[in-house]
């Protein structure tokens, strides 16, 4: 019934048989491809909620603009993977994948090795890259070391990034991670994961790369580009290694909340255009560094086989 009333709305021409044949072509589709839908669900919720709040003709912004609306267009955009997550886990799974979910969800029972891999990767390397590039400047210095308020840089820095852990990673790593596992090994699910992660973000870095007038800014963009691009699918890459070895759910969001709370919140160097630039593309390589070590320390690959190959 809610599946025909949805149709009814959308195509509310097409008689009931046709609505019938259009819904079971869907589900079908769906259910072929459950992890190339989840990323158009996510897509479409988190960029039209984005769209939404921002209104029509107003991308980029302005500063004023991206100021006042930044804490809407967050939460408009951590909606999508969430909502998405839930919502495909039970088409595609039904009630045995919600509870793989929760199992999964309340996993926190994991060796502290993967705790200490989850939380200190992103703030350690970080400020490593950020204090050695700043005996060359003192712009790269980090956030922390130089705010006036430090308690509140601090908590800011943890709510946001629990925030976004929480939220994103219940379709992140709850429902994509383990589709992709089924055919891929870590690295190509999280380089592939990695990269579909940093376009979701993609609007937003549009829309908050505008001047005081709302002219579009390439200095602002490109820094925020090669974040997405450069230093997200290594980071992913880790994520999911993280989590093949612990299949916990709550280790994956605590692991993105660190580097959300680190960059670009709690350690956020003052340095701008090609100065940030550089930063990341640092930070990028520190990572790459850190998953061919984490492969060395494999025999040379963070896994030999698809989950599938894994589990049969």
């Amino acid at each position: 019934m809610a599946a025909h009333l949805l149709c009814s709305t959308l195509v509310p021409n097409i008689p009931l048989a046709g609505k019938e044949g259009v819904v079971t072509a869907i589900r079908s589709s769906i259910e072929r491809h459950p992890v190339a839908a989840y990323f158009v669900l996510a897509f479409a919720i988190s960029w039209g909620g984005v769209l939404v709040v921002v209104g029509p003709g107003r991308i980029p912004g302005s500063t004023e603009q991206t100021e006042a609306l930044l804490p809407l267009v967050v939460l408009a955009m951590l909606v999508g993977p969430s909502v998405a997550g839930i919502l495909l886990t039970g088409l595609v799974y039904g009630r045995a994948g919600l509870r793989d979910l929760l199992y999964r969800l309340l996993e926190w029972r994991v060796g502290a090795r993967w705790y200490a891999v989850a939380l200190l990767t992103a703030p350690l390397l970080a400020t490593a890259v950020l204090l050695a590039l700043s005996l060359t400047s003192p712009v790269f210095l980090p956030a922390a070391f130089t705010s006036d308020d430090k308690a509140t840089l601090l908590l800011v820095g943890i709510a946001g990034g629990l925030a976004a852990g929480v939220f994103e990673e219940l379709g992140w790593t709850g429902f994509a991670v383990p589709g992709l596992r089924l055919r891929y090994g870590i690295l190509a699910t999280g380089l592939t994961l990695g990269l579909v992660w940093g376009a979701w973000h993609f609007l937003v870095a549009l829309w908050g790369s505008g001047t005081s007038t709302g002219a579009f800014s390439l200095l602002l963009f490109l820094p925020q580009l090669l974040f997405y691009v450069g230093v997200l699918p290594a980071y992913r890459v880790l994520m999911v290694w993280v989590h093949d070895r612990t299949r916990s759910l709550p280790v994956a969001m605590l692991m993105h909340a660190s580097l959300t709370a680190s960059l670009p919140l709690i350690l956020l160097p003052p340095a701008r255009g090609i100065p940030l630039l550089t930063s990341y593309l640092v930070l990028a390589a520190a990572l790459w560094a850190f998953v061919a070590t984490a492969a060395a320390a494999n025999g040379g690959r963070l896994s030999r086989e698809s989950l599938r190959r894994r589990v049969a």
